[in-house]
């Protein structure tokens, strides 16, 4: 059974490039009815699920692949993270990209910058979600403005979903279509954000961490940055913690020692602006 299985998982991901997604779909479920112990054929299907934006099939595909293998299991924690981030559960998303994350860590995995920007989304998400809270109990006129543009974005999301699922879209002009969608949205909150910012400075800041100003192993704003040989800033006591345990660069996975570090100034100097103007709020980053 295991070797019909493996023709029709290649056959699936020979669909998957095509991006004919549900059909994909269809060639990994009946892989799965063939050898139902691969965990990696879940994780194939978890795949095309996501790119079909079947978030909570996602889930269930991930849960199984991490009961078969619960080691080292880097892609069930990346699409699990990936689809709690779709049904707008930020917070579960967050420990299961800090997993995946920790888990590509330790292998030195290539996945491991894909990892640390998913960890990076999945705090922003978190962080956004308590803002929206805060604003919402004042009763700001923005928040439900902006909850207007995401109830617009999720209906366009959901258009094309179902024209995706009934053949009338291809899986690569839906990509792009959700891709625009998004982009757009984006494009409309900030200037939401940037008009009411100018009309109520005092009463409408949006706050936010800028993702240069993050330490890339705790996620979390530094104090004291270096640069690294090759460019990638850290916070001294993170990266110097980590190098005592290993003589990689945990992104980009090359050589790198104590000496190769340097005080980055002019980071530091942004920072402690940064601490300075918005002490208030950044500890509950």
């Amino acid at each position: 059974m295991a070797h019909l299985a493996e023709k029709l998982k290649e056959e699936g991901n020979a669909l998957f490039k095509t991006g004919d997604y549900v059909a994909a779909t269809s060639k990994y479920s009946a892989a799965i009815q063939k050898d139902p112990t691969n965990p990696f054929l879940f994780t194939n299907r978890a795949y095309a699920r996501i790119k079909l934006e079947e978030w909570s099939p996602v889930i269930d595909d991930c849960l199984k692949s991490l009961e078969l293998n619960p080691n080292n299991n880097i892609k069930a924690y990346y699409y699990l993270a990936q689809a709690q981030m779709g049904l707008k559960h930020p917070n579960e998303a967050l420990t299961s990209a800090l997993t995946a994350y920790n888990v590509a860590l330790f292998t030195r995995s290539t996945s491991t910058n894909s990892a640390a920007e998913l960890v990076t989304s999945c705090k922003k998400a978190k962080f956004e979600a308590r803002e929206r809270d805060r604003l919402r109990t004042r009763g700001a006129l923005r928040v439900l403005l902006e909850d207007k543009l995401q109830q617009d974005l999720d209906e366009e999301l959901e258009s094309i979903n179902e024209k995706l699922k009934s053949g009338d879209m291809r899986g690569h002009d839906a990509d792009q279509e959700r891709r625009w969608a998004r982009e757009a949205w984006k494009k409309n909150v900030d200037e939401l954000r940037s008009t009411f910012a100018v009309a109520d400075p005092q009463n409408q800041p949006h706050r936010e961490v800028p993702d240069y100003f993050l330490d890339g192993i705790t996620f979390e704003v530094m104090n004291d940055p270096v640069v690294t040989k090759n460019g990638q800033s850290y916070d001294r006591t993170t990266i110097i913690e980590h190098l005592k345990r290993s003589p990689y660069d945990p992104l980009t996975r090359e050589p790198l020692t104590i000496n190769d570090l340097r005080p980055n100034l002019a980071l530091r100097s942004a920072i402690e602006e940064f601490w300075k103007n918005n002490a208030g709020w950044v500890v509950d980053w």
